[in-house]
Parts: C-alpha cells; sequence; structure tokens
C-alpha cells in the first residue's frame, strides 16, 4: 500500500526501510520527504550520500558500484537516484530488480521522479523494491487534506492557526504548495509573534494558486462550479491555451457518452472502467456525473462543444474563456443550453 506523506514521519520512527520510492507531480511534498528520509538516516549513520541522475548515458553499472563501494568514512551507503520518467527501461530494470531481491541494511536506496501510473506500479521491478521498502506518491493536495497540510506548516513555523487563514491561504495557494510555503515563512518573518488576523493575512498574502486542465476537469465531474469557475479563471491569467481546455472538455464529454451509451445497453459500470482506462480514483467521479446528466444534456453539449470548435479555429471568438466557463457550467449541469454564443 501506498505511504503517504503526512504518515511518513510515524513510518521513519519505526525503522529505515531498504528502499524508498518518491514520485508525484507535487514538488513541496517530495522535497519534504526526500529531506526528511535525509535526516533520519543521518542520524542512523547514513552520513555519506550518493546523488545519481538517469538520462539516455546513465550507466548503470555505476548504481550496482556505488551499492557495493564503502566509503572510508562511512560504512553506511545512501544513494539517491534521480528517475524523471519512472521508467528505468529493461537494462534499469533488471537492475533494481536485482538490488531488491538482495537488499542490504547497510545500503538505503532512495529513487524520485515525476508522477507515475499503474503500468510503472505494476511492473516486476516495482513490485520487487516496493516489497523491501516504501512508495510515497506526492500529488497534489485539496479539501480537508490541503487545509491539514496548511495547517501543520503554520504550527511547525510558530504561528497561531485558525479556520478563517487556513481556507485563505488554501483558496490561494490551491494547486502551488510552493507558494503555500513561501507565504508561510512570509507571514512568520512579518508577524514573528505568531499572532496575526486575517485582514492582515489578506494584505499580505499573494493569490498564487495554480492548476491544471485535468483538475478542471475532475472538479467538473463532482459538479462543483464554483472551483471550476475559479480553475479557469486561473487557467486563463497562466496564459494556458482555450484549445487545450477545449480538448480537455470535448475528451471527457465523449467518455461520458460512451458511458452512457454502454449503460443504455445494459452493460455494468464495473465491466466499462477497464475498457475505457478509469482508474480507481476518478470512477466516484464519472459516477456522480452520469448521475446528475442525461441523454438530452449531454446532446445539447455536443452541439456546443462542437459549434465552438469551429468558431475557434476560425479565430472569431473574442473572449473565449467567457464561453469555455459556459460550457464547463453545462456540466454541472446548469441550465445553459439554451444561451446562444454570438461569436460574431
Amino acid at each position: 500500500m501506498p505511504l503517504y506523506p503526512d504518515r511518513l514521519a510515524d513510518n521513519l520512527n519505526q525503522g529505515l526501510q531498504g528502499f524508498y520510492l518518491v514520485f508525484g507531480d507535487e514538488p513541496q511534498q517530495q522535497m519534504e520527504c526526500l529531506r526528511m528520509i535525509r535526516e533520519y538516516a543521518a542520524r542512523q549513520g547514513f552520513d555519506e550520500r550518493q546523488s545519481l541522475s538517469v538520462d539516455s548515458s546513465f550507466n548503470w553499472n555505476s548504481l550496482v558500484e556505488a551499492s557495493q563501494t564503502l566509503s572510508l568514512f562511512s560504512s553506511r551507503q545512501f544513494i539517491e537516484l534521480e528517475l524523471p520518467t519512472g521508467k528505468p527501461g529493461a537494462e534499469g530494470a533488471k537492475v533494481l530488480q536485482g538490488l531488491a531481491q538482495a537488499p542490504s541494511a547497510d545500503v538505503l536506496i532512495v529513487l524520485y521522479g515525476g508522477r507515475i501510473g499503474k503500468d510503472v506500479q505494476n511492473t516486476k521491478w516495482f513490485k520487487s523494491v516496493e516489497q523491501h521498502g516504501a512508495y510515497i506518491p506526492c500529488y497534489p493536495l485539496e479539501g480537508q487534506q490541503l487545509h491539514r497540510w496548511i495547517n501543520t506548516r503554520l504550527q511547525d513555523t510558530g504561528i497561531q492557526p485558525f479556520p478563517e487563514l487556513v481556507r485563505l491561504l488554501g483558496d490561494y495557494c490551491e494547486g502551488n504548495l510552493l507558494a503555500a510555503r513561501q507565504e508561510i515563512d512570509k507571514l512568520a518573518l512579518i508577524y514573528p509573534e505568531g499572532k496575526l488576523s486575517l485582514e492582515q493575512a489578506e494584505s499580505a498574502i499573494v493569490d498564487q494558486s495554480r492548476f491544471t486542465v485535468f483538475q478542471l476537469v475532475d472538479v467538473l465531474l463532482a459538479g462543483d462550479a464554483q472551483r471550476a469557475v475559479k480553475m479557469l479563471y486561473r487557467l486563463e491569467t497562466e496564459g494556458v491555451e482555450p484549445a487545450i481546455v477545449l480538448w480537455a472538455l470535448v475528451r471527457e464529454w465523449q467518455t461520458l457518452k460512451n458511458l452512457q451509451h454502454a449503460l443504455s445497453q445494459g452493460k455494468s459500470l464495473q465491466s466499462l472502467w477497464n475498457q475505457h482506462r478509469i482508474w480507481r480514483n476518478r470512477q466516484t467521479l464519472y459516477q456522480k456525473a452520469l448521475q446528475r446528466l442525461n441523454h438530452q444534456q449531454l446532446d445539447s453539449m455536443a452541439d456546443k462543444l462542437a459549434h465552438f470548435d469551429q468558431a475557434i479555429k476560425q479565430s472569431v471568438v473574442p473572449r473565449p474563456f467567457v464561453e469555455l466557463c459556459h460550457l464547463c457550467l453545462m456540466f454541472i449541469p446548469m441550465p445553459l443550453d439554451n444561451l446562444a454564443l454570438d461569436y460574431m
């Protein structure tokens, strides 16, 4: 089972494992996890660290040699291996699997990189390494998880948290924990006594929330109109191309339409998840959307999406994100299907 970042400290206190797999697209959590492992490992005698990075010219023998070479100043080896894609290739997979099958109490190996999918997690090398270690996924935090993270960081810096302050930081820094960390550190410098009012916080904190189109579609599937509008506004301010947002909306509409049609043919949702490559963590989102949206609403969305697609290709949309907001709200759904979008 995955070991989530907020449980890492407790796990380390129970003793170091031979391997740690720290992967994900949330850099602040990943940095915190790596720092925590380094600090704990140093206290256990792993006071010399080797850092390797896998690229097209990487020699996997260097990892084997590093794991077998003891320093004159340290009897325990701590090796960090950056694996950006999470895919070591055939040679790397063989080396990692071999190291996992012969673990040493004096060698600690930490692999880290970007987000990985089930295709990586189901490989033999990954399962072998995880069997003698821990997989720590570092993904963007939302809702109560984000608020708990902020609350803990405020306490760590000596600031007395209160619900309104936690929500404010969550709204301003959602999707961007690096910015949240910076804002909390800034508050600690401005108010070293640790006490401040909501008004003082509002004047000091800068809105640095950051989102992706993938987060946007998940919020639309969940039916959260307010968060969807906020995310869309942030995507616009970050300069995301309207065509990319449209592509994401069309893709989700197509998936919903296919699921709805299959259900009308008597098929079960359980049989459709694998067919449409919908992982377990997103299945509830699709179930909610299918419960809200009927055939007529999806057909109406198809017309609007096609109309907008044609208009944007002809560059006749003066404010594309206004129309994209209209299209997003149809996923909620809101009664907008009869509202014409005049691009001329």
